[in-house]
């Protein structure tokens, strides 16, 4: 009997959703630069939860960007964040995912990948400044949102290229999902 990812769908998906979201709560807890303006703080968590909704899918996308709420339940003063950044961290890798998926069939990889994580960034943006209005006020929420681009073009930058080369060394990726 020949396996495939399709036998073990949701298995690998729980698994490799699992490492992924530990991962980026280690590069987000671990690699922290404070803003202290805004009370946040900006991270390289991003680029694993796009190169990971990329190459792995919308599921697995949005356990690792669900890995991010673990960083601020870790990080000192962060743990208020912690039930807005899983939904809206999970929201963005599901969003990433599930867009690159449509897309790719339509257009080259890179220019799906940058249109999904745009457009999974933004929704990134605009949680945070919902979440943040009642925690912060308007004036704090506002402050944070270019940050919260800065943090997704950054984003962005880093993770196209470790996409493709995950998809070189990788090609089974590319018809899996």
């Amino acid at each position: 009997m020949k396996l495939n990812y399709q036998t073990f769908g949701t298995t690998v998906t729980i698994a490799a959703g699992s490492i992924f979201a530990a991962l980026v709560a280690a590069v987000s807890y671990l690699f922290q630069i404070p803003i202290p303006a805004t009370s946040g703080y900006f991270n390289f968590g991003e680029s694993i939860i796009y190169v990971t909704a990329l190459v792995m899918g919308p599921y697995v996308g949005a356990f690792a960007g669900g890995g991010a709420a673990i960083s601020d339940l870790l990080s000192s003063g962060y743990a208020i964040y912690a039930p807005g950044t899983l939904i809206v961290k999970a929201t963005e890798g599901f969003t990433v995912g599930w867009l690159n998926n449509k897309l790719k069939q339509k257009m080259n990889s890179t220019l799906s990948a940058v249109i999904s994580v745009l457009t999974g960034g933004t929704v990134m943006i605009f949680g945070y400044f919902l979440y943040e209005i009642p925690l912060r006020g308007v004036v704090v929420a506002l402050a944070e949102v270019p940050f919260n681009a800065v943090q997704m073009i950054i984003g962005v930058i880093i993770a196209i290229p470790i996409m493709h080369a995950v998809l070189r060394v990788f090609p089974q990726l590319n018809s899996h999902l």
